[in-house]
């Protein structure tokens, strides 16, 4: 009998490859039949991928690390944009900025100006500025945000990639496998599944495949994050009798504090705050500080 996966793989459609005339030879292992000028994808094997790759996203989030989303066609942006905000991870959906991995630093520029700006937004201090000097800031703004929004708060290179559709995010692939960065994918049967460490072969095009396989590593990567909250809470307990502390509330080291402490503060900085473990102290986050005041300049 077909699993309760398998049922859900079928009902959205993820068994349908593309046309004949359109296929890559290397996908044929996944491949199990054509029928009226389209491949089949085999949903057995599209389960013992996804299973095997949810497992490597679990165990990477489990250790407190970052994955970034990709998706920058049009039927992937919107599910990529909230699966990522779910599980409180980076994501790109517009056009890949060349260098986002191999040129970091760089990038990195980008985004302190994108800060700048919406911090001059936020205490007001761009009101000093003329309306003409104003509309310009305005526009940077929007153009940094659109670019980079997705990735503002990624201060480091993540540890694993997850993208729909590998053909179209070819330059994200060559440099993730030029820093050795993992890769899990939708794959179709007109892709190369030999760059991908974790491939899943299914429909790359259909909003439907696209947002169960996507939910399905969402879902992972919460439960890993989840993981490893509550394991640096039991790691981080020292015996009952502390000195100014009271039978049976466990004393947090320094060490561990602070690094509780950054876990939250990336978390929150997302839009979406339901998934943090409810158990991590919230009273101990501060706010991050702002980028230094820029000077008005003349055109």
């Amino acid at each position: 009998m077909p699993s309760e996966l398998i049922k859900q793989l079928l009902e959205a459609g993820v068994h349908f490859g593309h046309q004949t005339k359109r296929w890559n030879p290397k996908m044929v292992k996944y491949i199990f039949d054509q029928r009226s000028g389209i491949y089949i994808i085999d949903l057995e094997k599209t389960e013992e991928c996804l299973n095997r790759a949810r497992d490597f996203l679990l165990d990477l989030a489990g250790k407190g690390e970052v994955i970034l989303f990709v998706g920058t066609k049009r039927q992937a942006k919107e599910v990529i944009t909230q699966e990522a905000i779910r599980s409180s991870m980076y994501y790109v959906t517009e056009r890949w900025p060349g260098g986002l991995l191999t040129n970091f630093a760089t990038i990195q520029k980008s985004i302190s100006r994108l800060k700048e700006i919406e911090k001059m937004k936020q205490t007001g201090e761009i009101s000093k500025f003329t309306k003409k000097e104003i509309a310009g800031l305005e526009k940077e703004l929007a153009k940094l945000n659109k670019n980079f929004g997705g990735i503002k708060n990624m201060e480091k290179l993540p540890q694993a990639l997850f993208m729909v559709d590998v053909k179209k995010e070819e330059t994200a692939v060559n440099e993730a496998k030029r820093l050795g960065i993992p890769i899990v994918a939708l794959i179709d049967t007109n892709s190369n599944p030999d760059p991908i460490d974790y491939p899943i072969p299914g429909n790359d095009d259909a909003i439907k495949s696209i947002s169960l396989v996507a939910k399905t590593v969402a879902d992972a990567i919460i439960e890993g994050r989840k993981n490893f909250l509550s394991y640096l809470s039991r790691e981080t307990a020292l015996p009952e009798k502390e000195i100014g502390q009271e039978a049976g509330a466990p004393v947090v080291t320094e060490k561990a504090e602070e690094v509780i402490k950054e876990i939250e503060e990336e978390v929150l900085e997302n839009t979406n705050k339901e998934s943090v473990d409810k158990s991590v102290k919230k009273d101990r986050i501060k706010p991050s500080t702002g980028p230094k005041r820029v000077e008005k300049t003349k055109e």
